[in-house]
């Protein structure tokens, strides 16, 4: 069965449209966005458009690459202080003189709609509900409880160990009673890993699971999206080899991609 994240993503942001109607005070989210790189542009476009359909205002503050630190950090802390503003992000990358882990964490936690900041973290990592999860491995649970995916006392194993999605999704995975192996680039016997999954969830940007190492019925989400060779969008999963194996699985496009803008306008809509 193929993990339909647009269709569901569309449901999500209704229901987003429909909470933000009834909100006395309306969420107002700002994306910094630095330097001129052309994806990260259609990126903060993409999220601008959204969060105009559910009802959510949307300021984008476009700033120069050259851009210091200090001014940044300077910004950011007079949006932490500004009341009418509800969620903050600031598109990543960022140029290289400037210090990402710096950025984040200046950011305050109740505004931190990517769920990035040491405070959200730390309060996913010990128990205790973040003031916002992360999108991308928010959305992959939302996918699972839709298709009634059993979380709880499954194997699941997690290729990639980024702080943007494979760490945070080993921590919600924790929390629902999952089984959790994360697999990285020195992980040995990554196959036979995989062999014992019964949730896989790959997040790693190039082509790594293929039709012989997954189990039968098992739940494949493919997180990670490219372009191969020849300019067409793909993912970690040879889904055509794949797909007749196991029992559920994500399609690249239309499956995680949808979800985590979906996932992220559901985390603009809170209002602290």
């Amino acid at each position: 069965m193929i993990l339909d994240g647009k269709a569901l993503s569309l449901k999500i942001l209704d229901d987003v449209r429909n909470n933000v109607s009834k909100l006395s005070k309306k969420p107002h989210l700002v994306v910094v966005l630095i330097g001129d790189d052309a994806a990260s542009k259609i990126y903060v476009n993409n999220k601008k458009k959204a969060a105009d359909k559910v009802g959510i205002k949307s300021t984008i503050i476009e700033l120069p690459k050259k851009t210091s630190e200090k001014e940044l950090l300077s910004i950011i802390n007079d949006l932490n202080n500004d009341k009418e503003v509800t969620g903050i992000l600031v598109q990543l990358p960022l140029p290289a003189h400037i210090d990402k882990n710096k950025v984040v964490e200046s950011i305050s936690p109740q505004k931190d709609v990517d769920g990035f900041t040491p405070e959200n973290v730390g309060r996913l990592a010990i128990g205790l509900e973040p003031y916002y999860y992360p999108a991308t491995p928010q959305g992959v649970i939302m996918l699972l409880d839709e298709y009634n995916i059993p979380i709880e006392g499954a194997d699941a194993v997690i290729i990639g160990r980024s702080n943007i999605v494979g760490k945070p999704m080993a921590q919600m995975l924790l929390k629902r009673n999952a089984t959790v192996t994360i697999c990285h680039s020195f992980s040995k016997g990554i196959e036979d890993k995989i062999k014992t999954a019964d949730i896989l969830i790959s997040a790693v940007g190039k082509k790594i699971v293929r039709c012989k190492m997954v189990r039968n019925n098992s739940c494949v989400v493919d997180v990670g999206i490219f372009r191969d060779s020849n300019g067409k969008l793909t993912g970690d999963v040879d889904f055509d080899f794949v797909s007749p194996s196991c029992g559920y699985i994500s399609p690249v496009p239309g499956g995680v991609g949808p979800m985590t803008i979906a996932s992220l306008m559901y985390n603009a809509s809170k209002v602290y």
